[in-house]
C-alpha cells in the first residue's frame, strides 16, 4: 500500500532544488549504490548534446518499440506532466508508481544527508528512473542527459550501446565552459571505453574534432551522418519528407533541423544493429515516422497558425528564426517568457523582426524572469509589446489580438509551455 501520495512524492522531489544543479557523480554513485545499482542491470543509448536531444531521443525510443523491444525513454524537462519524464513503450509512468519508488528512495536519500552527501533533485529522479526500467525489464533505454555529460548524474551507467552526440552550441556556459570546443569537450564525457559513438550530421568543426579526439582515445568507432545525402523530397510546418541513401523517410517534426536529428538516429540505430543488437529497416522507417513530440515546434493549429515552442537557446532561436522565415507570412504575434539564467535579449533581437506584436508574460516557475524586466528588453527591439504577468491571460489576450491571416508563436521557454499547452488547445481547434 502507497504511503507517499503523488503530490507528496513531488513536493520532496521539488524540495531537493535547493542543492541546484550540482554536477559531479559522487552523490549519484553512492545512491544508486544503496539502491543495488539498478543502473548496471540495463543496456542504455545514451543522448547528449545542446539542442535535438529531445526530439533524438524520441525517434530512437520509437524506432526500438517498432523493432519489439521493451523501450524505456528518459527525458528533461517534461512539459505538462511531470511523470512524462519516464515512459516505457510510449507510457508514463503512473503517479502511484512513481510515490511507491520516491517512498523506497526518499529514507536512502534522508540516510546519505546525514552523512553529508545531500542528493539534487535530477539525481533524485534518475536514481527512481533506473529503478522503474530495471523493475519493469526493459530491453533498452534511451537515457537523455541533464546538464552537460562527463558530470551529469546519468553518467553513472557503464559504456552503452551508443554514445550520441547531438548538436552542439553556447548554452550554459557559466557551467559548461565558453567555447564550442569546451562545451563538447563536456559532452564527450558519456563516450566510455570500447563503445560506439554517433554524432550529428552538422556539426561545427571545432566540435567535431573534439568529438573525433575523444572517441579515438576511448576506442570508440564513430559514426557521423552527412546530411548531403539527404535529399528533400517536401517540406512544411508539418514536417519532412526525404530520402537518406536509398530509403524514404517521413518525420512529423518540423524544421530541416529535425532531418539532422532523424539522420542522427538512424546512424545510430543502424550502428547498433552492426553491433549485434539487431534492428530493421522497416523499424527505422517506422520509428522516424511515429515520433513526436510537444512543444517543439508543435502546431497547436493551422488556422489561425499556432505554433509552440520551448526552445531557448541559441541554437533553438536560430532553427525558430529559419523555420518562420521558410514556412509563415503575414503578420505574427508572439507570447514570450524567459527564465532568469537564460540569454534573452539573443532571442529578442534574432525574432523581433519577425514579430508585428510581442506579449511578454512568465511562467509558474520561481526561475521566471520579471516581466517588467522581459518588456523593457523586447522594447528594443519591437515597437508593440505588451506585459501581461498572468500567461494564461496573455494568451487568452493574444487570441483576441489575432486578425485573419496572422501567426500565434508562443516561446521561450518550456516551463511556459507546460502552464499554457492545454489552454492553447482549448482555445484553438487542433489539426
Amino acid at each position: 500500500m502507497i504511503k507517499l501520495t503523488y503530490d507528496e512524492a513531488l513536493g520532496f522531489i521539488h524540495s531537493r532544488d535547493c542543492f541546484g544543479s550540482n554536477l559531479g557523480l559522487l552523490r549519484i554513485e553512492k545512491l544508486c549504490e544503496a539502491l543495488g545499482n539498478p543502473q548496471k542491470n540495463l543496456k542504455y543509448i545514451h543522448v547528449g548534446g545542446t539542442n535535438g536531444k529531445g526530439s533524438t531521443s524520441t525517434m530512437l525510443s520509437e524506432i526500438m518499440i517498432a523493432n519489439g523491444y521493451k523501450t524505456g525513454l528518459f527525458t528533461s524537462p517534461y512539459v505538462v506532466d511531470f511523470c512524462e519524464r519516464m515512459q516505457i513503450n510510449g507510457n508514463m509512468i503512473t503517479h502511484d508508481e512513481l510515490a511507491e519508488l520516491v517512498e523506497e528512495v526518499k529514507p536512502i536519500v534522508e540516510e546519505l544527508d546525514d552523512q553529508g552527501i545531500c542528493a539534487t533533485e535530477f539525481e533524485i529522479v534518475t536514481a527512481v528512473g533506473f529503478l522503474y526500467f530495471e523493475r519493469n525489464n526493459c530491453d533498452v533505454v534511451v537515457l537523455e542527459v541533464g546538464l552537460g555529460g562527463r558530470l551529469d548524474s546519468t553518467n553513472v551507467i557503464e559504456t552503452p550501446l551508443a554514445s550520441v552526440i547531438t548538436s552542439i552550441s553556447l548554452d550554459h556556459t557559466e557551467i559548461l565552459g565558453d567555447t564550442v570546443a569546451k562545451i563538447a569537450a563536456e559532452k564527450c564525457g558519456i563516450i566510455k571505453q570500447g563503445g560506439v559513438t554517433v554524432a550529428y550530421p552538422q556539426l561545427d568543426n571545432e566540435a567535431l574534432r573534439v568529438i573525433e579526439k575523444t572517441a579515438k582515445e576511448k576506442n570508440n568507432s564513430l559514426h557521423v551522418g552527412d546530411f548531403s545525402l539527404a535529399v528533400i523530397e517536401s517540406e512544411d510546418i508539418f514536417g519532412t519528407r526525404f530520402e537518406y541513401k536509398g530509403v524514404k523517410y517521413s518525420v512529423r517534426l518540423s524544421g530541416k533541423y529535425q532531418v539532422c536529428n532523424a539522420i542522427n538516429a538512424i546512424e545510430t540505430a543502424r550502428a547498433i544493429s552492426e553491433n549485434g543488437f539487431d534492428i530493421s529497416e522497416s523499424s527505422i522507417v517506422s520509428g522516424i515516422a511515429n515520433a513526436v513530440i510537444a512543444a517543439r515546434m508543435e502546431v497547436i493549429c493551422d488556422s489561425p497558425l499556432v505554433l509552440l515552442d520551448g526552445g531557448h537557446n541559441e541554437g533553438a532561436c536560430n532553427v525558430l528564426h529559419d523555420n518562420l522565415c521558410l514556412n509563415v507570412s503575414g503578420k505574427i504575434t508572439a507570447v514570450i517568457g524567459f527564465m532568469r539564467d537564460k540569454d534573452y535579449d539573443s532571442y529578442f533581437k534574432r525574432l523581433s523582426p519577425l514579430f508585428s506584436r510581442i506579449i511578454v508574460t512568465t511562467a509558474s516557475n520561481p526561475r521566471s524572469e520579471n516581466v517588467d524586466v522581459l518588456c523593457e528588453c523586447a522594447k528594443k527591439y519591437c515597437a508593440d509589446v505588451i506585459a501581461c504577468e498572468n500567461s494564461e491571460k496573455a494568451i487568452l489576450l493574444a487570441g483576441e489580438l489575432l486578425t485573419e491571416g496572422e501567426t500565434l508563436v508562443v516561446g521561450g521557454s518550456l516551463y511556459l509551455a507546460g502552464d499554457v499547452r492545454k489552454i492553447l488547445l482549448d482555445k484553438f481547434s487542433k489539426i
